[in-house]
């Protein structure tokens, strides 16, 4: 248990020991809420919740560390409702939440990954034409100290972090084209491969029963598709990057 926090009956969805204090102070009062720490990142993520399944305890507390709970009145009167669900996503929405520094630092690390794994996807090295392999890339994040917000989404950092990169690392986003043959049986084994690392833009079927297309994919992942389809084709297929 928290050594903080008194010892609550909790929801069977979330452990009090990973709870953090959600807080709005209004008029002089003070909300509290002991809220599951994801929830932050799903709100600021524009997901649909329900906050209270998320609750470690379905109280709105004046302290939460005392125990001590606000009335229905007074939730009635500062918020025009006592529904708990409601004033609780108002605390998060309007107010702030206290992370210990454990908690921080593991969901710091878990988005530092997310963007890292984006950065790998998407990126080349425009020198060489080739992929930065991902353990490249964290090494130039930690090179360059880069700051990751735990509650951001990991999609709406990586410009930022792009930026940070590049005085480390040649480094830019670009998709690549690259034309694939197979024949009409390894088609049938590679086709849902091909769509999944990228679009095909063109394709046609051969005289001979083979065929041909072009496959669009983010840079990064061509090393990826290259050993994957050659896994699947017994190393038959032939690729080639277009220009």
């Amino acid at each position: 248990m928290h050594p903080d926090l008194p010892s609550y009956r909790c929801s069977d969805m979330v452990d009090l020991d990973e709870a953090i204090i959600g807080r709005y102070e209004l008029k002089g009062e003070s909300f509290e809420i002991l809220i599951d720490p994801k929830i932050v990142k799903y709100l600021k993520e524009g997901k649909e919740v329900d906050i209270a399944n998320h609750m470690a305890v379905e109280e709105i507390f004046k302290d939460a560390r005392k125990g001590s709970k606000q009335s229905p009145e007074k939730l009635q009167e500062f918020f025009g409702t006592s529904d708990i669900g409601k004033v609780a996503r108002i605390i998060l929405q309007k107010g702030q939440v206290q992370l210990t520094t454990e908690q921080r630092h593991v969901m710091a690390e878990t988005k530092r990954k997310q963007v890292a794994a984006i950065i790998a996807r998407n990126a080349i090295n425009p020198q060489t034409r080739t992929p930065h392999p991902l353990a490249r890339i964290e090494a130039a994040m930690e090179e360059a100290r880069v700051r990751i917000d735990p509650f951001r989404p990991a999609e709406s950092q990586v410009q930022d972090v792009l930026d940070a990169l590049r005085p480390i690392l040649p480094i830019r986003f670009e998709n690549v084209r690259i034309a694939v043959k197979l024949s009409g049986e390894d088609y049938g084994k590679c086709y849902e491969d091909l769509i999944s690392f990228g679009k095909i833009t063109k394709e046609e079927w051969l005289s001979n029963g083979s065929w041909v297309g072009v496959v669009e994919i983010p840079a990064g992942l061509q090393t990826d598709m290259f050993e994957r389809i050659g896994h699947r084709t017994k190393g038959k297929a032939e690729t080639k990057i277009l220009k």
